[in-house]
């Protein structure tokens, strides 16, 4: 796919078109399509013209702009962004406003991107297909009969439907890449640490990261750049020199054994279609083992939870969150979150506080860190002898709104081949390949730690190859 936003770059500078123009279509688009497809909780007209027109001036001036300056940015209403309401899509939250802007927010100001707005998602990032939010469902711009994926869902319709070229997700086990495959856009997430949390409001502190959304790699890396490093507010987030090697042959590992159980046969030949082209753009595609990734699933829903449940202490209406009226103190705790929180929320809540009880910390939350570490060790191995994974994102296309709410195992099993890379911290990233149903079907491509540059070249080589 050719670079939306060297594409508008170019066209501001060479006065072809100018920001304020980019900004109106985009709010234009906005007011046509979102009130069916609900990808957006607020949108920033006044700020965001506001915006347009300084940059505009400064363009007239004769001024250079860089490349994000001016472009129109969506972001996940899970990411603060002072003096907006950030409401994480619950109840509880509903009258929040920002006090701060997040880290990724600030860079995204001194790039200069226009941010257009706050898109829905799952009540508290918590889900995989955007029905959670308090708020109504997003859909998919494909056919509004399905879910968008989730929980970044209003994100990636934003990109898909055209209301802006780029949008930030968060993803702790999926959140960015599985909408990015259902959606057909591409969606990345870095490698845990490359990007900072502060000012993402936390569902599972050692799974989240905060990444883009965009319409190719290549615009996924200039985000990517604009928004990563070393925060001093967040420990876990590092300054990372990566060197870039552009080698003639990549070699990709095919986890196939991984690949047995449950994934859609049409999904299965697009999949290979798309190795099968990208062969003569050097390419070479090998079997690897990853049993060990068959437990990811069960490791994952128990070490997220389990920080779900300490995470989400805080909002109790006297700390964080709108307060219910009660007599006594536990009154307040009980009424504020049973009034606050989804279903989604309080059953993942349960499960946490659960896992976390006298009796069941060894026994559970423990033995899922020795799993998270066998994971770590079997993706460490594989390494050493080629230079990503590739499999699917998913095991399905989009489902019917409505169809697997009812059944939360259904749900999660959406989420067999993303969770992987959260556990371990690496890089990963959804490329569309193709459709089936009418319906996109997404590539995921799994990269080495803090080798993000690295992924994002493959990345690009193999969309040019599938092109």
């Amino acid at each position: 796919m050719p670079s939306q936003i060297r594409g508008l770059h170019n066209a501001f500078t060479s006065k072809e078109k100018s920001v304020a123009e980019h900004v109106g279509e985009s709010l234009t688009r906005i007011r046509e399509r979102d009130g069916e497809l609900r990808a957006f909780l607020d949108v920033h007209i006044a700020s965001a013209e506001r915006e347009a027109g300084r940059i505009d001036a400064k363009i007239a001036a004769g001024e250079s702009i860089g490349m994000l300056e001016g472009i129109g940015i969506a972001l996940k209403d899970n990411i603060l962004v002072k003096g907006t309401p950030t409401s994480a899509a619950s109840q509880i939250l509903k009258s929040y406003t920002a006090s701060y802007d997040a880290f990724v927010v600030e860079r995204l100001r001194e790039a200069g991107t226009v941010i257009i707005g706050k898109t829905n998602l799952d009540e508290f990032a918590m889900g995989g297909s955007t029905e959670n939010s308090s708020f109504g469902p997003s859909k998919n711009p494909h056919d509004t009969s399905y879910v968008p994926g989730g929980s970044s869902g209003g994100s990636a319709v934003a990109v898909a439907a055209g209301m802006t070229p780029l949008a930030l997700g968060s993803d702790t086990g999926g959140s960015i890449r599985q909408p990015a495959s259902f959606c057909g856009v591409v969606g990345f997430k870095p490698s845990y640490g490359r990007v900072s949390r502060s000012g993402l409001i936390a569902m599972a502190s050692s799974l989240d990261q905060i990444g883009p959304f965009a319409t190719s790699v290549e615009d996924a890396e200039i985000l990517f750049r604009a928004i990563e490093g070393k925060d001093p507010l967040d420990m876990t987030s590092q300054e990372i020199h990566e060197e870039i090697r552009d080698k003639k042959e990549y070699v990709l590992g095919v986890p196939e054994d991984f690949m047995k159980d449950g994934l859609d046969p049409k999904i299965e030949k697009i999949i290979r279609d798309s190795f099968k082209k990208a062969e003569g753009a050097h390419f070479k595609f090998v079997p690897v083992s990853l049993k060990d990734l068959s437990y990811a699933l069960a490791c994952y829903y128990i070490i997220m939870p389990a920080e779900v449940s300490s995470n989400l202490a805080r909002f109790d209406g006297i700390r964080y969150g709108d307060r219910a009226e009660a007599k006594t103190l536990f009154e307040v705790y009980g009424k504020t979150k049973a009034a606050g929180f989804g279903r989604e929320v309080k059953r993942r809540i349960a499960i946490g506080t659960y896992v976390l009880s006298h009796g069941y910390y060894d026994a559970y939350y423990l033995q899922a860190q020795r799993v998270r570490t066998l994971i770590s060790k079997a993706f460490s191995d594989v390494f050493r002898t080629v230079d990503a994974i590739a499999m699917p994102t998913t095991p399905s296309v989009a489902f019917k709104l409505g169809e697997k709410l009812s059944d939360p195992l259904a749900m999660y099993l959406e989420d067999i081949y993303t969770v992987p890379a959260n556990l371990a911290g690496l890089p990963a990233l959804s490329l569309p390949v193709g459709t089936s149903d009418n319906l996109p079907v997404g590539l995921q491509l799994v990269g080495k730690r803090f080798a993000d540059y690295e992924l994002l070249a493959i990345a690009k080589r193999f969309e040019a190859a599938i092109a």
